[in-house]
């Protein structure tokens, strides 16, 4: 089946809108009955990450029965359409299991030219980001960008934190040393809605080390139509394992500034 973008995005809206609306309801009405863990602890589970991403694929499956699926709950379908969907069911799954707001649903699709479409939908703020490649970004419909922040020491910066923790303790200190040096750091809890607030001019900078796929791939085309600057913590190309995302104007800087933190103590000063 060939590719339109425009049908890409209108079947990921439909899905992320009912999946995030079922999810968000299901909360309210029967709490969270289930939670395991995965690769830590911290790295949770509910009945309802599971439920999610099976109307998503359910969703996908029926209107394009030959496209490929990679999910982070699991699932991994292999397809021969050229399209494949990244879907994260919850991001930001601790935030749902505490009731605390900014978890979201998160669908992309791509082929060989890249990703083509991202929606982001946000249940507790109602707010449905959206991307089409060379098209811009929305929010509920109107056209977002990000800030026009030029200076460091006035950004604000958005990051997470890793599941491990070994890991939780170097980004620790690498935001000790980055926090007098910027006007604030905010911490989120879900990297699709980060980057989400970014393209929106929310936040001016966001960095993440060791996400998966399914977080990054809607997200980074949003903040990519906003007109962000997009690629790796040292300024290679972007891969989920290492994010950094700003306006144009800090991009640079703020990965100048990740490196000499990330350096021995001497080239901090």
């Amino acid at each position: 089946m060939n590719a339109d973008d425009g049908e890409l995005l209108a079947l990921a809206t439909r899905l992320a809108l009912a999946a995030g609306k079922m999810v968000r309801d299901g909360r309210r009405e029967r709490g969270v009955a289930t939670v395991s863990t995965k690769s830590a602890a911290t790295d949770m589970v509910t009945e309802f990450d599971k439920a999610s991403e099976d109307l998503i694929v359910g969703g996908i499956l029926e209107a394009r029965a030959h496209d490929g699926i990679v999910g982070e709950e699991g699932t991994d379908t292999l397809g021969t359409s050229g399209v494949d969907w990244l879907i994260d069911p919850i991001d930001g799954t601790t935030n749902f299991l505490y009731g605390l707001p900014g978890w979201a649903v998160s669908i992309a699709a791509r082929t060989a030219e890249g990703t083509r479409v991202g929606v982001v939908y946000v249940p507790s703020n109602d707010e449905l980001f959206t991307a089409r490649a060379g098209h811009g970004a929305f929010l509920n419909g109107e056209p977002i960008h990000c800030s026009d922040t030029d200076d460091l020491a006035l950004a604000l910066v958005a990051t997470g934190f890793a599941y491990t923790v070994e890991r939780r303790a170097e980004q620790a200190r690498r935001v000790a040393e980055l926090l007098p040096r910027i006007r604030d750091v905010r911490r989120l809890g879900a990297a699709a809605p980060d980057l989400c607030n970014l393209a929106a001019g929310r936040v001016d900078v966001y960095f993440e080390q060791w996400l998966g796929p399914w977080d990054l791939a809607a997200g980074e085309l949003i903040a990519r139509e906003a007109g962000c600057l997009l690629g790796s913590l040292d300024g290679g190309p972007l891969h989920h394992s290492s994010v950094l995302a700003a306006t144009p104007s800090l991009f640079a800087p703020m990965r100048d500034l990740l490196a000499a933190i990330d350096r021995d103590p001497a080239a901090r000063a």
